[in-house]
């Protein structure tokens, strides 16, 4: 993390590179390490690169004609709220024109916003509101949740609601249409996280808010279609997982069942997973990302268990989650396979880690110190 720090601009001589779902798990690491070693650097850095996010991908690119905040806002008020249009996503290559054709493969590279990467920094800037004093952390994740939701939702054929999974820096224009396999699942999490919060501050206006929109996520998570064999996916099943477990309360939150449906998932992912042998392949042939989100959310079973053992009537079926988190464990060595690899140096010489350097050595970070994203502290 000190050499992130340095390597994307957050100090230094170098101007700001940032790119939003990297940044996200960064603060949470930092955040974390503030807690660890009582270094009171990291927290000022966390809060710098909150702040550097903010003025960089919540303002127009430097190659857009378009300038100031993407919200629209004039410069003061956009200040105060800079969260209010969205954050781009921060790829290297300006969004699609509208009348431009679709390249599949050029917009990887494109900007624009995607939902769950600004699901992870309304995350983030959760974790930022619960460690340490401000209530603009909240003001501004519960700003971020509701734009977000608000606008990449959209009336599907048969006159119900669906979401798009890519949308235009300004939010006006769909620019991948089709839905996220997640990203009704990573909205309605966070929602109720964000409530969780409004709640314990007293902003009654705000809880309703998350409420009402985490009703209507809901509708759209097909819980039949959650497994998935993808690494990341899988992880993030277990991290949203982990997230959902300390929220269950059994008051203002209930256990509808949601909670057995993505660890099922998650456990037929990681049976798949396990049989594409795609951890016997040498480091030029894997996405040292993608694996270390999956030995990030499989350190969320421990955190699980916790909760369900503390409150154990709150839970529904607390037999049945026991199980599924027995059939877990038996891949708690993949995860530690998966850090042990990257951990090696000589693996993180390839071209393909170095070619995403950033993301790849803070999510090895987080799979180090996992509470620091995982853990959702309680509020002050």
């Amino acid at each position: 993390m000190d050499d992130f720090v340095i390597r994307t601009g957050v100090t230094g001589e170098r101007g700001p590179v940032r790119y939003l779902w990297t940044d996200a798990f960064a603060v949470c690491n930092l955040l974390a390490l503030a807690q660890a070693t009582g270094q009171s650097k990291y927290l000022a850095l966390a809060r710098k690169l909150v702040d550097q996010v903010h003025h960089t991908l919540g303002r127009h690119r430097a190659d857009d004609r378009r300038k100031g905040w993407i919200s629209g806002l004039a410069d003061d008020e956009g200040q105060r709220h800079p969260t209010a249009g969205g954050l781009r996503i921060g790829k290297p290559l300006p969004e699609r024109r509208a009348d431009e054709a679709m390249d599949e493969r050029l917009e990887w590279d494109r900007d624009g916003q995607y939902f769950h990467y600004l699901t992870k920094w309304v995350h983030a800037l959760d974790v930022c509101l619960r460690r340490t004093t401000g209530a603009h952390f909240g003001t501004w994740s519960r700003e971020l949740l509701q734009t977000a939701c608000d606008r990449f939702t959209v009336s599907s054929p048969d006159g119900g609601l669906r979401m798009v999974w890519k949308m235009s820096i300004d939010l006006s224009r769909p620019l991948v249409s089709s839905m996220g396999h997640h990203d009704p699942l990573d909205g309605y999490i966070r929602c109720l996280e964000l409530r969780a919060s409004a709640l314990a501050a007293g902003v009654t206006d705000g809880a309703n808010a998350m409420a009402s929109r985490a009703e209507r996520l809901s509708t759209l998570i097909h819980r039949n279609a959650l497994p998935s064999g993808d690494p990341l996916g899988i992880g993030g099943l277990l991290m949203d997982a982990g997230a959902l477990a300390q929220l269950i309360d059994g008051e203002s939150c209930g256990d509808d069942g949601l909670l057995d449906a993505l660890l099922a998932a998650a456990v037929a992912g990681l049976h798949h997973y396990r049989e594409q042998g795609e951890l016997n392949r040498k480091a030029a042939q894997r996405l040292a990302f993608r694996e270390l989100g999956l030995s990030i959310g499989l350190q969320a079973r421990p955190i699980i268990e916790k909760e369900i053992a503390a409150r154990r009537p709150a839970f529904r079926n607390s037999p049945g989650l026991a199980q599924r988190l027995s059939a877990l464990a038996e891949f708690s060595a993949t995860g530690e396979a998966i850090e042990v690899f990257w951990l090696t140096p000589e693996h993180r010489e390839s071209t393909l880690w170095l070619e995403h350097e950033n993301i790849n050595a803070v999510m090895l970070a987080t799979s180090l110190v996992p509470d620091g994203f995982l853990y959702l502290p309680p509020h002050r």
